[in-house]
């Protein structure tokens, strides 16, 4: 079955908006598969610096069209395995983030990568987590929700999950960290960070996890059943 045929709930937004944990729970709630697309970056940047290939685009590439990953939905986390490797938390540390949004600006990868996200459709549907979801990967996605939040705000929010898993950080250069990964995900020239045209737009800045997730359900159960 094709991917435009399975129906996608495309839900895009910058870094530390809340994608993740909004994706886990709608896609719990309707009982579909999910796309942690940012993983598939990550996990190119983390196997490509294992392998010293971060500056190399060849492999670069040949990395990405191999990527052996699996999302597993767990209670309250997605768990995600690489070559049956347990890298969930791994690939979520900020220096593996900037390198992802740093390789994520290349065409040639985002190009290897569009057919591996495009596989993830799969029936009864699909919740797909990203920045391109609704504009490039996923056009003909049924519902499409872009969420955003102000740069101060996002920070607060990594700021707290790194301090509960016991990680040092520094608020006001999560802050500006955000700024320049906003910048360079918003710029870069090919699928930039941009809301597509008919997407919903959620400002999450004075809103709760639990009001968000009640608006986004509201919106696909509106579209879905």
């Amino acid at each position: 079955m094709k991917s435009e045929h399975v129906p996608v709930l495309a839900l895009d937004g910058p870094s530390g908006v809340g994608k993740g944990a909004i994706c886990l729970r709608v896609a719990a709630e309707l009982g579909w598969h999910i796309l942690d697309s940012g993983s598939l970056y990550r996990l190119t940047a983390l196997s490509a610096k294992r392998n010293s290939s971060l500056n190399n685009t060849l492999q670069l590439i040949e990395i990405a069209k191999k990527l052996d990953v699996k999302f597993s939905a767990e209670s309250d986390h997605l768990r995600i395995s690489f070559g049956g490797e347990e890298v969930t938390d791994a690939i979520r540390v900020e220096e593996v983030g900037v390198m992802a949004s740093k390789i994520a600006a290349i065409p040639e990868l985002r190009e290897a990568l569009l057919d591996r996200q495009k596989a993830f459709a799969k029936p009864p549907g699909l919740v797909a987590d990203g920045r391109d979801m609704g504009s490039i990967v996923f056009p003909r996605a049924e519902l499409k929700i872009f969420l955003t939040a102000s740069p101060e705000e996002r920070a607060k929010r990594r700021y707290k999950q790194l301090k509960d898993k016991g990680i040092d950080a520094n608020l006001p250069e999560l802050v500006i960290e955000l700024q320049e990964r906003d910048r360079r995900d918003s710029t870069r020239a090919t699928s930039p960070l941009v809301a597509a045209e008919d997407a919903v737009i959620i400002d999450t800045t004075n809103m709760s996890i639990e009001e968000v997730f009640s608006e986004v359900m509201t919106r696909a159960k509106s579209r879905f059943e």
